[in-house]
């Protein structure tokens, strides 16, 4: 089946809060000739919109595919990046650019998934227009980060840019020091840089949101969070301590993995049964918040279809959304499939 056109290939976009079933049902799909066959699909590669499983050892925490999976679907962009460089959307829309030609030219159907919706919506509509960044600049915030630490930054930041300061999170240093740069080159806030809001024209995007009760999405999170910690994320969080990561590498930004550098209590509660309760617990809490956050982004994604909230239709609509997509048409919408008016997040 021809996945591209001669004006641009093919790409389908796959996108939805944490734990909300993206990777089981692409594997569902894509995972085996007999799944493809039965669903009408080509084969497939994956390109992972996770910012953080492109860090190398942050297996447990970020969900990341096991091998077998990566044996049955291949994926691209993970374990890209040591936990202290940065991974920024400019990186990513460039690599994902690059992968999706690489996959389109082989034959296969490019799939761009995960959670991050800031790189995500870039990726669909290209960078924004924010002056590059100078290593001068970035040199002297640095600098200013070290000597006066982030407080001070945010409230240089806050007098410039108020909607910004508020907005990035605390543990967030990148997005901070790249806001506050923006600041200094250009006396500008980030607003003044709106990103593009309609698909650029390298790829013909075909976008999907699984949307699931939020109530529902609740429960799957704190399995998962359940899962990690008896998989043994305190192990990994520990080894990769030892091995050098400390709160302030970009790695460590990470849900699942800050919780640990937050508080001294949350370093000593690997003591204790109790103390990993409250650390798997703390996860908890910040992933539902992340989650909440993701769908706000994603609903405002241009041309999103969202499929659900009936698990056992997701994988039936995804396939006939996408069949309609390599046919070259847009059909109806999946919309139809979902009743109004269902809850999600």
């Amino acid at each position: 089946m021809n996945t591209s056109s001669s004006a641009s290939p093919l790409v389908v976009v796959l996108v939805g809060p944490t734990a909300s079933g993206k990777t089981a049902l692409l594997d569902a799909l894509f995972g085996s000739p007999e799944a493809r066959e039965a669903y009408g699909l080509p084969a497939a590669e994956v390109v992972s919109a996770d910012s953080m499983q492109a860090y190398r050892g942050m297996d447990i925490g970020s969900a990341k595919p096991d091998t077998a999976l990566l044996a049955r679907l291949p994926h691209r962009l993970i374990d890209i990046r040591d936990i202290c460089e940065q991974y920024t959307v400019g990186d990513f829309v460039a690599l994902a650019d690059s992968a999706c030609d690489e996959i389109a030219a082989a034959g296969k159907l490019p799939v761009v998934s995960g959670g991050a919706g800031f790189y995500v919506r870039n990726f669909i509509c290209g960078l924004p227009t924010a002056p590059a960044s100078e290593p001068r600049t970035r040199a002297e915030v640095a600098r200013d980060l070290e000597a006066k630490g982030a407080e001070a930054l945010r409230g240089e930041l806050a007098a410039v840019d108020p909607d910004s300061a508020a907005r990035i999170h605390a543990n967030d240093l990148y997005r901070l020091t790249r806001a506050l740069e923006i600041v200094r080159i250009s006396g500008r806030p980030m607003a003044d840089f709106a990103p593009a809001s309609a698909p650029r024209p390298r790829f013909r995007f075909a976008t999907f949101g699984v949307k699931r009760a939020r109530e529902e999405v609740i429960a799957r999170i704190n399995e998962r969070v359940d899962a990690m910690m008896d998989a043994g994320l305190a192990e990994e969080i520990l080894s990769l301590r030892k091995a050098g990561a400390v709160s302030g590498d970009p790695g460590m930004q990470a849900i699942g993995y800050r919780e640990f550098f937050e508080t001294e209590a949350a370093g000593a509660a690997f003591g204790d049964n109790s103390g990993l309760a409250s650390l798997a617990e703390a996860v908890k809490r910040d992933t539902r918040r992340y989650a909440k956050r993701q769908m706000t982004f994603f609903r405002n994604l241009p041309g999103i279809d969202w499929i659900g909230p009936d698990p056992a239709a997701l994988a039936d609509a995804l396939a006939a959304r996408i069949r309609d997509a390599l046919r070259g048409s847009r059909g109806p919408g999946v919309g139809a499939i979902v009743q109004a008016g269902s809850s999600g997040l």
